[in-house]
Protein backbone atom coordinates (compact mmCIF):
# COMPACT_ATOMS: atom_id res chain seq x y z
CA UNK A 1 0.00 0.00 0.00
CA UNK A 2 1.07 3.47 -1.12
CA UNK A 3 1.98 6.26 0.87
CA UNK A 4 -1.14 8.52 -0.70
CA UNK A 5 -3.41 5.66 -0.14
CA UNK A 6 -2.73 5.41 3.81
CA UNK A 7 -2.73 8.87 3.71
CA UNK A 8 -6.15 9.36 1.84
CA UNK A 9 -7.62 6.12 4.40
CA UNK A 10 -6.28 8.02 7.60
CA UNK A 11 -8.15 11.66 6.20
CA UNK A 12 -11.54 9.51 5.61
CA UNK A 13 -11.28 7.91 8.68
CA UNK A 14 -10.97 11.37 10.83
CA UNK A 15 -13.76 12.88 8.74
CA UNK A 16 -15.87 10.05 9.67
CA UNK A 17 -15.12 10.13 13.16
CA UNK A 18 -15.99 13.71 13.34
CA UNK A 19 -18.69 12.73 11.08
CA UNK A 20 -20.08 10.41 14.11
CA UNK A 21 -19.27 12.88 16.87
CA UNK A 22 -21.20 15.84 15.98
CA UNK A 23 -24.07 13.49 14.64
CA UNK A 24 -23.97 11.72 17.51
CA UNK A 25 -23.67 14.51 20.67
CA UNK A 26 -26.62 15.87 21.64
CA UNK A 27 -27.36 19.60 22.96
CA UNK A 28 -25.74 20.85 25.69
CA UNK A 29 -27.47 20.17 29.12
CA UNK A 30 -26.37 23.52 30.58
CA UNK A 31 -27.79 25.89 27.74
CA UNK A 32 -31.03 23.96 27.30
CA UNK A 33 -32.00 25.02 31.62
CA UNK A 34 -30.86 27.87 30.57
CA UNK A 35 -32.68 28.45 28.34
CA UNK A 36 -35.80 27.12 29.92
CA UNK A 37 -35.22 29.29 33.41
CA UNK A 38 -35.09 32.35 30.74
CA UNK A 39 -38.50 31.45 29.21
CA UNK A 40 -40.18 31.33 32.40
CA UNK A 41 -38.32 34.58 33.49
CA UNK A 42 -40.18 36.54 30.55
CA UNK A 43 -43.62 34.36 30.92
CA UNK A 44 -44.08 35.61 34.18
CA UNK A 45 -42.03 38.79 34.70
CA UNK A 46 -44.44 42.32 35.16
CA UNK A 47 -41.73 44.72 33.87
CA UNK A 48 -42.49 46.34 30.51
CA UNK A 49 -38.04 46.27 29.87
CA UNK A 50 -38.54 42.11 30.36
CA UNK A 51 -41.67 42.23 27.92
CA UNK A 52 -40.00 43.96 25.24
CA UNK A 53 -37.27 41.75 25.20
CA UNK A 54 -38.99 38.84 25.47
CA UNK A 55 -40.71 40.26 22.05
CA UNK A 56 -37.40 41.18 20.92
CA UNK A 57 -36.45 37.44 21.11
CA UNK A 58 -39.70 36.08 20.13
CA UNK A 59 -39.60 38.11 16.50
CA UNK A 60 -35.61 36.95 16.06
CA UNK A 61 -36.36 33.54 17.04
CA UNK A 62 -39.23 33.62 14.41
CA UNK A 63 -36.86 35.38 11.58
CA UNK A 64 -34.05 32.96 11.89
CA UNK A 65 -33.75 29.88 9.74
CA UNK A 66 -34.44 26.83 10.97
CA UNK A 67 -31.72 24.03 10.86
CA UNK A 68 -33.26 22.19 8.33
CA UNK A 69 -33.05 25.10 6.30
CA UNK A 70 -30.72 27.02 4.07
CA UNK A 71 -30.44 30.48 3.31
CA UNK A 72 -33.81 31.15 4.30
CA UNK A 73 -35.23 28.19 2.18
CA UNK A 74 -36.91 24.21 2.74
CA UNK A 75 -34.09 22.53 0.04
CA UNK A 76 -30.49 23.26 -1.16
CA UNK A 77 -32.02 23.89 -4.55
CA UNK A 78 -34.23 26.47 -3.65
CA UNK A 79 -30.95 28.11 -1.79
CA UNK A 80 -29.47 28.30 -5.08
CA UNK A 81 -32.54 29.77 -6.97
CA UNK A 82 -32.84 32.48 -3.95
CA UNK A 83 -29.08 33.10 -4.12
CA UNK A 84 -29.23 33.38 -7.95
CA UNK A 85 -32.00 35.93 -7.48
CA UNK A 86 -30.00 38.21 -4.71
CA UNK A 87 -27.76 38.72 -7.56
CA UNK A 88 -30.60 40.85 -9.32
CA UNK A 89 -29.35 39.22 -13.24
CA UNK A 90 -32.51 37.67 -13.66
CA UNK A 91 -29.99 33.90 -13.82
CA UNK A 92 -32.00 30.84 -14.36
CA UNK A 93 -31.19 27.57 -12.47
CA UNK A 94 -30.76 25.79 -15.65
CA UNK A 95 -28.09 28.39 -16.91
CA UNK A 96 -25.80 28.15 -13.72
CA UNK A 97 -25.71 24.66 -14.19
CA UNK A 98 -24.96 24.99 -17.69
CA UNK A 99 -22.46 27.13 -16.93
CA UNK A 100 -20.62 25.38 -14.54
CA UNK A 101 -21.11 21.77 -16.69
CA UNK A 102 -19.39 23.25 -19.65
CA UNK A 103 -17.09 25.22 -17.68
CA UNK A 104 -15.67 21.61 -15.89
CA UNK A 105 -15.40 20.36 -18.74
CA UNK A 106 -13.26 22.79 -21.08
CA UNK A 107 -10.91 23.10 -17.74
CA UNK A 108 -10.82 19.49 -17.62
CA UNK A 109 -9.96 19.23 -21.01
CA UNK A 110 -7.33 21.65 -21.04
CA UNK A 111 -5.64 20.07 -17.83
CA UNK A 112 -5.30 16.70 -19.69
CA UNK A 113 -4.18 17.73 -22.27
CA UNK A 114 -1.13 19.68 -20.72
CA UNK A 115 -0.39 16.80 -17.90
CA UNK A 116 -2.24 13.49 -18.80
CA UNK A 117 -3.59 12.03 -15.96
CA UNK A 118 -7.43 11.92 -16.47
CA UNK A 119 -7.85 11.88 -12.15
CA UNK A 120 -6.24 15.14 -12.04
CA UNK A 121 -7.84 16.93 -14.75
CA UNK A 122 -11.21 15.23 -13.97
CA UNK A 123 -10.83 16.74 -9.86
CA UNK A 124 -9.26 20.53 -11.46
CA UNK A 125 -12.34 20.48 -14.04
CA UNK A 126 -15.21 19.29 -11.07
CA UNK A 127 -13.25 22.07 -8.61
CA UNK A 128 -12.98 25.43 -11.31
CA UNK A 129 -16.25 24.26 -12.60
CA UNK A 130 -17.86 24.38 -9.06
CA UNK A 131 -16.37 27.09 -7.26
CA UNK A 132 -15.47 29.69 -10.02
CA UNK A 133 -19.55 30.20 -10.73
CA UNK A 134 -19.99 30.22 -7.18
CA UNK A 135 -17.54 33.10 -6.80
CA UNK A 136 -19.25 34.84 -9.06
CA UNK A 137 -22.78 34.59 -7.64
CA UNK A 138 -21.16 35.55 -4.57
CA UNK A 139 -19.74 38.53 -6.22
CA UNK A 140 -22.78 39.82 -7.79
CA UNK A 141 -24.71 38.94 -4.49
CA UNK A 142 -22.14 41.59 -2.07
CA UNK A 143 -22.51 44.29 -5.07
CA UNK A 144 -26.61 44.16 -4.67
CA UNK A 145 -26.06 43.88 -0.77
CA UNK A 146 -23.84 47.01 -0.55
CA UNK A 147 -25.99 49.13 -3.45
CA UNK A 148 -29.26 48.05 -1.08
CA UNK A 149 -27.99 48.87 2.48
CA UNK A 150 -26.35 51.93 0.84
CA UNK A 151 -29.31 53.34 0.02
CA UNK A 152 -31.80 51.86 2.99
CA UNK A 153 -31.15 54.41 5.35
CA UNK A 154 -32.89 56.50 2.81
CA UNK A 155 -35.63 54.79 2.33
CA UNK A 156 -36.40 54.54 5.66
CA UNK A 157 -35.96 58.19 6.13
CA UNK A 158 -38.27 58.38 3.34
CA UNK A 159 -40.89 56.07 5.04
CA UNK A 160 -40.49 58.24 8.47
CA UNK A 161 -41.65 61.53 6.33
CA UNK A 162 -44.29 59.83 5.15
CA UNK A 163 -45.74 58.40 8.22
CA UNK A 164 -45.14 62.00 9.99
CA UNK A 165 -46.97 63.56 7.10
CA UNK A 166 -49.98 61.32 8.28
CA UNK A 167 -49.69 58.66 5.79
CA UNK A 168 -50.15 54.84 6.57
CA UNK A 169 -46.80 52.60 6.66
CA UNK A 170 -48.61 50.46 3.23
CA UNK A 171 -48.72 53.87 1.38
CA UNK A 172 -45.37 54.84 2.42
CA UNK A 173 -43.92 51.56 1.46
CA UNK A 174 -45.69 52.31 -1.89
CA UNK A 175 -43.69 55.44 -2.18
CA UNK A 176 -40.56 54.08 -1.56
CA UNK A 177 -41.08 51.21 -3.97
CA UNK A 178 -41.56 54.31 -6.73
CA UNK A 179 -38.95 56.82 -5.42
CA UNK A 180 -35.89 54.95 -4.54
CA UNK A 181 -34.21 53.74 -7.45
CA UNK A 182 -31.82 50.13 -7.42
CA UNK A 183 -32.47 46.94 -5.48
CA UNK A 184 -34.05 48.60 -2.77
CA UNK A 185 -37.07 49.93 -4.86
CA UNK A 186 -37.19 46.44 -6.14
CA UNK A 187 -37.51 44.62 -2.90
CA UNK A 188 -40.20 47.65 -2.02
CA UNK A 189 -41.66 46.92 -5.05
CA UNK A 190 -42.46 43.41 -4.40
CA UNK A 191 -43.57 44.04 -0.76
CA UNK A 192 -46.36 46.02 -2.24
CA UNK A 193 -47.20 43.38 -5.07
CA UNK A 194 -47.53 41.18 -2.18
CA UNK A 195 -49.99 42.94 0.10
CA UNK A 196 -52.24 44.01 -3.25
CA UNK A 197 -52.87 40.56 -3.57
CA UNK A 198 -53.89 39.73 -0.24
CA UNK A 199 -50.91 39.32 2.09
CA UNK A 200 -50.36 40.66 5.37
CA UNK A 201 -47.89 43.14 5.80
CA UNK A 202 -45.61 41.17 8.50
CA UNK A 203 -45.88 38.27 6.07
CA UNK A 204 -44.79 40.19 2.72
CA UNK A 205 -42.15 41.35 5.09
CA UNK A 206 -41.26 38.08 6.44
CA UNK A 207 -40.59 36.80 2.83
CA UNK A 208 -38.70 39.59 1.88
CA UNK A 209 -36.55 39.36 4.94
CA UNK A 210 -35.89 35.38 4.20
CA UNK A 211 -34.81 36.15 0.80
CA UNK A 212 -32.01 38.91 1.33
CA UNK A 213 -30.90 37.54 4.30
CA UNK A 214 -29.56 40.47 5.76
CA UNK A 215 -28.94 41.69 9.03
CA UNK A 216 -30.70 45.57 7.84
CA UNK A 217 -33.74 44.62 6.73
CA UNK A 218 -34.29 41.82 9.67
CA UNK A 219 -33.66 44.85 11.75
CA UNK A 220 -36.56 46.42 10.10
CA UNK A 221 -38.51 43.79 10.51
CA UNK A 222 -37.91 43.35 14.23
CA UNK A 223 -38.72 47.15 14.57
CA UNK A 224 -42.22 47.00 12.80
CA UNK A 225 -43.08 43.68 14.77
CA UNK A 226 -41.92 45.07 18.25
CA UNK A 227 -43.83 48.40 17.49
CA UNK A 228 -46.79 46.71 16.60
CA UNK A 229 -47.09 44.73 20.02
CA UNK A 230 -45.87 47.07 22.28
CA UNK A 231 -47.18 50.33 20.68
CA UNK A 232 -45.05 54.26 20.60
CA UNK A 233 -44.13 55.95 18.16
CA UNK A 234 -43.38 54.14 15.04
CA UNK A 235 -41.80 57.33 12.86
CA UNK A 236 -39.19 58.10 15.59
CA UNK A 237 -38.45 54.68 16.10
CA UNK A 238 -37.16 54.28 12.04
CA UNK A 239 -35.60 57.45 12.78
CA UNK A 240 -33.39 55.82 15.29
CA UNK A 241 -33.38 53.17 13.28
CA UNK A 242 -31.95 54.81 10.13
CA UNK A 243 -29.01 56.75 12.28
CA UNK A 244 -27.94 53.33 13.79
CA UNK A 245 -27.46 51.46 10.23
CA UNK A 246 -25.78 54.74 8.68
CA UNK A 247 -23.43 54.57 11.41
CA UNK A 248 -22.86 51.02 10.99
CA UNK A 249 -22.29 51.63 7.72
CA UNK A 250 -19.45 54.25 8.31
CA UNK A 251 -18.27 51.59 10.88
CA UNK A 252 -17.99 48.59 8.27
CA UNK A 253 -16.10 51.42 5.78
CA UNK A 254 -13.57 52.09 9.09
CA UNK A 255 -13.12 48.48 9.39
CA UNK A 256 -12.26 48.25 5.60
CA UNK A 257 -10.00 50.91 5.46
CA UNK A 258 -7.93 49.43 8.09
CA UNK A 259 -7.99 46.28 7.32
CA UNK A 260 -6.85 46.34 3.54
CA UNK A 261 -3.66 46.36 3.56
CA UNK A 262 -3.53 42.99 5.55
CA UNK A 263 -5.89 41.65 3.01
CA UNK A 264 -3.83 42.58 0.30
CA UNK A 265 -0.88 41.01 1.82
CA UNK A 266 -3.13 37.96 2.33
CA UNK A 267 -4.05 37.43 -1.34
CA UNK A 268 -0.34 38.04 -2.64
CA UNK A 269 1.05 35.29 -0.28
CA UNK A 270 -1.86 33.02 -0.82
CA UNK A 271 -1.97 33.19 -4.65
CA UNK A 272 2.28 33.33 -5.24
CA UNK A 273 2.93 29.44 -4.80
CA UNK A 274 -0.29 28.82 -6.99
CA UNK A 275 1.34 31.30 -9.91
CA UNK A 276 4.75 30.56 -9.59
CA UNK A 277 3.43 26.54 -9.96
CA UNK A 278 0.95 27.20 -12.72
CA UNK A 279 3.96 28.86 -14.70
CA UNK A 280 6.79 27.17 -14.46
CA UNK A 281 4.36 24.10 -15.37
CA UNK A 282 3.64 25.35 -18.45
CA UNK A 283 7.35 26.81 -19.18
CA UNK A 284 9.09 23.51 -18.10
CA UNK A 285 6.06 20.22 -17.74
CA UNK A 286 9.11 17.93 -17.31
CA UNK A 287 10.49 19.81 -14.60
CA UNK A 288 7.63 20.02 -12.54
CA UNK A 289 5.60 16.81 -13.31
CA UNK A 290 6.84 14.64 -10.52
CA UNK A 291 4.32 16.12 -8.58
CA UNK A 292 1.37 14.07 -10.43
CA UNK A 293 3.31 10.71 -10.42
CA UNK A 294 5.60 10.45 -7.66
CA UNK A 295 3.95 9.41 -4.79
CA UNK A 296 5.89 11.32 -2.33
CA UNK A 297 6.02 15.06 -4.09
CA UNK A 298 1.81 14.62 -4.38
CA UNK A 299 1.94 13.51 -0.63
CA UNK A 300 4.44 16.89 -0.29
CA UNK A 301 2.10 18.73 -2.39
CA UNK A 302 -1.10 17.83 -0.63
CA UNK A 303 0.85 18.62 2.82
CA UNK A 304 1.41 22.56 1.69
CA UNK A 305 -1.63 22.72 0.44
CA UNK A 306 -3.10 21.57 3.95
CA UNK A 307 -0.87 24.32 5.49
CA UNK A 308 -1.59 27.07 3.17
CA UNK A 309 -4.79 26.59 4.02
CA UNK A 310 -4.69 27.14 7.37
CA UNK A 311 -2.82 29.82 7.21
CA UNK A 312 -4.89 31.37 5.01
CA UNK A 313 -7.99 30.30 7.37
CA UNK A 314 -6.21 32.03 10.29
CA UNK A 315 -5.64 35.51 8.02
CA UNK A 316 -9.20 35.78 7.09
CA UNK A 317 -10.36 35.25 10.63
CA UNK A 318 -7.95 38.30 12.08
CA UNK A 319 -9.29 40.52 9.62
CA UNK A 320 -12.92 39.66 9.74
CA UNK A 321 -15.02 41.50 11.85
CA UNK A 322 -19.17 41.05 12.85
CA UNK A 323 -20.88 44.55 13.28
Amino acid sequence: MSILQLLLMATGLMTMMVLGYAALSGPSAGKESHRRLQAVRYRHAESTNVKVEAQYKKAVAARKPKLHQVAGSSSRIEALILRLHRTGKGWTLQQYLYASLGLSLTIAVIVYLRSHAALLSLGVGVFVGAGLPHMVVNYFIKKRVSSFTTKFPDAIELLVRGLRSGLPVTETLGVVASEVPGPVGEEFKLITDRIKVGKTMEDALQDTANRLDMAEFSFFCITLAIQRETGGNLAETLSNLSDVLRKRAQMKLKIRAMSSESKASAYIVGSLPFLVFTMIWFVNPVYIGGFFTEDRLIVAGLGGMVWMSIGAFIMAKMVSFEI
